[in-house]
């Protein structure tokens, strides 16, 4: 399988399959909301459309932020921590973020689409392998060359990429990147925003034993758990 890499910039040029991996925390979040018995997320590039599909879909909740700042009138930020608090089985939400949910609106193009993180990473890396396609493109959202920003999905793209072609990482190398990326910086207690709690979520390896993967519906993207 040929593995190709993509960020925000580029990913709209991506064919076939794909995977968006965003760590802190767009599908990190998203995995803890799977878990906790969401049964489809929609997601949304943009703050006002986000609002636009709730008003077409009252039963839903919003989730998502600007720069990682919940957004105002949002039912929920984008944080595992403050999702858990709820009681959420059952229930559909929609999702906006600044770089996860950018990459799988932005891959316009691709034939399929799965969102990964760490906490999923072994899950998505057999899905893939069972599927067997030609070539797929990593789409590493926080990554902003230039910037700083993004060694969290850098090194989580690393561990999915070393795994299909049946290597193994050390995982204390990878979440020491993590914790020593820029994002991973924010979670040092000083942000209500960043919770410490969120870091230490995002950075429990292989926690769920389902893929993600998108379903276009129409004009909708949604996101649904697929057991591997």
């Amino acid at each position: 399988m040929k593995v190709n890499r993509a960020d925000l910039s580029n990913c709209h040029l991506a064919r076939g399959w794909v995977v968006a991996i965003d760590v802190l925390r767009a599908f990190t979040t998203a995995a803890y909301l799977f878990d906790a018995g969401v049964t489809e997320i929609i997601l949304a590039s943009g703050v006002e459309e986000a609002f636009k599909l709730r008003e077409a879909m009252p039963d839903c909740l919003i989730l998502g932020e600007v720069d990682g700042i919940k957004v105002a009138g949002y039912d929920l930020g984008n944080s595992p921590t403050e999702i858990l608090a709820h009681d959420l089985q059952g229930r559909r939400l929609i999702q906006r973020t600044t770089a996860g949910t950018q990459g799988v609106m932005r891959a316009l193009h691709a034939q399929v689409i799965l969102a990964a993180s760490l906490v999923n990473a072994a899950a998505t890396a057999r899905y893939l392998a069972r599927c067997a396609p030609e070539e797929v493109t990593l789409i590493q959202t926080g990554l902003f060359p230039g910037e700083g920003y993004g060694d969290e999905d850098v090194a989580c793209a690393d561990l999915i990429e070393n795994r299909l072609a049946g290597k193994e990482m050390i995982l204390a190398t990878i979440e020491q990147r993590v914790r020593c990326s820029r994002s991973g910086l924010h979670y040092d207690g000083t942000r209500p925003d960043f919770p410490p709690s969120d870091l230490d979520y995002a950075l429990r390896f292989d926690q769920f034993d389902f893929a993600m993967r998108v379903e276009r519906r129409e004009t909708l993207a949604i996101l649904r758990a697929i057991p591997t």
